[in-house]
């Protein structure tokens, strides 16, 4: 049940995709899909399959982190087995490598690369995978292909590492903020111990937004008086970048005297709101876990 504690906890979920040639979506459906079937319970990522008979087929695993760790390790071994099975038949001696290919939106790779091709190479070097990005753009799209090779086990440490970039920056696509792994878990502990969450059904649905227009709400938090800098930011920097990437109004009220604590109100559509409170979070916990308090 982790999955869905991480889930429900923030909504943060990471897609990853993935070109396959028909043989090896075959491979990964298994007999009367038996295979993406214990893919998928076992590893609690939703893998879906495009239709269509064209040689290429996208693979499209989505989940929490973790999960999608599970899935790729699955796919990556069950390609190595599939390698195995096919030597015993051949006379090559040498085994092949088992090769992924990532589709990965052309605005990221730049990151993945690195300045120079820094990262990349120390992707590499880290992992012992083979990575290449390609130069030019999947036909009638805005994404590259990048492929990885190596042993199932190098594979998994390259798609951690290609999934950290792609969480480096909170990258806020559509209406998903996904952050940094390794903030995951305090961010966790921290949305589990903010009772303004309640509703929740009010007030944080799914992010994607459920209705093109919905009406506006309100919701309200309170934040340590010692905390509020943080958000705010040196001349209301924070608050105007959390302003613009929620898409929310935000209003901090004046200190009271002989409260300890200040009123935010954060104001418009639920899928606004829900993105407002969590970069509001993602700023408490930078600083809570910059203090080593967490």
């Amino acid at each position: 049940m982790e999955s869905k504690v991480s889930e429900g906890g923030l909504n943060v979920t990471l897609t990853i995709r993935l070109l396959m040639h028909g043989k090896e979506v075959g491979s990964i459906i298994g007999k009367k899909g038996e295979t993406v079937k214990k893919m998928r319970e076992e590893s609690g990522a939703r893998i879906n399959i495009s239709e269509g008979n064209c040689p290429e087929r996208i693979v499209t695993i989505t989940g929490p982190t973790d999960a999608i760790f599970k899935a790729f390790a699955m796919i990556a071994y069950k390609f190595e087995e599939d390698i195995i099975n096919s030597m015993s038949n051949s006379p090559a001696t040498s085994k092949p490598p088992v090769t992924l290919r990532l589709v990965v939106p052309a605005s990221q790779c730049g990151s993945l690369i690195g300045k120079g091709g820094s990262k990349i190479k120390e992707i590499r070097e880290s992992t012992g995978a083979q990575v290449q990005v390609a130069g030019d753009m999947l036909p009638n799209s805005t994404e590259r292909a990048v492929t990885i090779s190596g042993t199932p086990d190098a594979i998994i440490q390259c798609v951690k590492q290609i999934c950290v970039v792609m969480l480096e920056a909170y990258t806020i696509q559509g209406q998903y903020a996904i952050p940094h792994p390794d903030q995951l878990t305090k961010l966790h502990q921290l949305a589990m111990q903010q009772t303004p969450f309640t509703p929740l059904g009010q007030t944080t649905p799914a992010f994607p937004g459920l209705d093109a227009n919905p009406p506006a709400s309100t919701h309200e938090l309170t934040i340590p008086n010692d905390l509020i800098g943080c958000i705010i930011g040196r001349q209301g920097t924070k608050i105007n970048e959390i302003r613009q990437m929620s898409g929310a109004q935000i209003k901090i009220a004046n200190a009271m005297e002989g409260s300890t604590e200040r009123q935010i109100t954060i104001t418009g559509s639920p899928a606004n709101i829900s993105l407002a409170q969590y970069l509001i979070n993602a700023r408490l916990t930078s600083e809570v876990t910059g203090m080593g308090t967490l």
